[in-house]
């Protein structure tokens, strides 16, 4: 049985409140971005899926990294319609939990960790959501200087929960990062949405692991 969760948190534990390029696309109209949802949408998976030339992509508060992703997104570098989206999505209401994540994080008997890729805002984010104190660490790549699926961000999570691999499993939405990146240091791992859909059906997995196939 498991005895430890490692929880990715974007795309995972949180989704934005409102979809967003439709975001990008509101608090654009008064700068003139003409760019729609859809333009904005490839815009923003050619930013993430291009290599990004320093080490680590949210240094710090990771200003850097979301500017080029904005501009490149939107097409508009202005600095102003850049300090507005990076503020609103560090605010809490930017964002919410999914459905029954709360009851059954609060549910389950096992050590709880957050491992995201994510930079300075995350925790104050998670604290305006009233989830912090559900979680026993929060490993945040921005922190320790390493992101998924580097080994180095789940073995602090493993340490920091003093827990063994074999013994905790880890969820998350990319198959690399997260799947690969755990399967790697010998956690297993549960793609969101795909292997598991909920996070009722991760508490059943864990406390009765005998009702489901390995």
């Amino acid at each position: 049985a498991y005895r430890a969760l490692l929880v990715d948190v974007g795309g995972t534990l949180l989704e934005t409140s409102q979809p967003v390029p439709q975001v990008y696309a509101s608090f654009g109209s008064k700068y003139g971005i003409q760019a729609d949802a859809d333009a904005i949408k490839k815009g923003f998976k050619k930013a993430f899926s291009e290599p990004w030339p320093e080490r680590l992509r949210y240094e710090g508060d990771g200003r850097r990294f979301w500017k080029y992703a904005v501009a490149t997104a939107t097409g508009c570098d202005n600095d102003d319609y850049f300090e507005e989206l990076y503020q609103y999505f560090g605010r809490g209401d930017a964002w919410k939990l999914v459905d029954g994540a709360e009851r059954a994080l609060k549910d389950l008997r096992v050590q709880l960790a957050v491992v995201s890729n994510f930079d300075s805002r995350l925790r104050p984010i998670l604290a305006e959501l009233n989830i912090s104190d559900v979680f026993d660490a929060l490993v945040i790549s921005s922190e320790i200087g390493h992101e998924k699926p580097a080994k180095e961000i789940f073995l602090t999570a493993l340490d920091e929960l003093g827990v063994q691999a074999r013994d905790t499993v880890h969820v998350g939405d990319d198959p690399v990062a997260d799947k690969q990146g755990a399967n790697a240091v010998g956690i297993d791992a549960w793609l969101w949405k795909k292997e598991v859909k909920s996070f009722e059906e991760i508490k059943d997995r864990i406390l009765v692991p005998t009702s489901f196939p390995k």
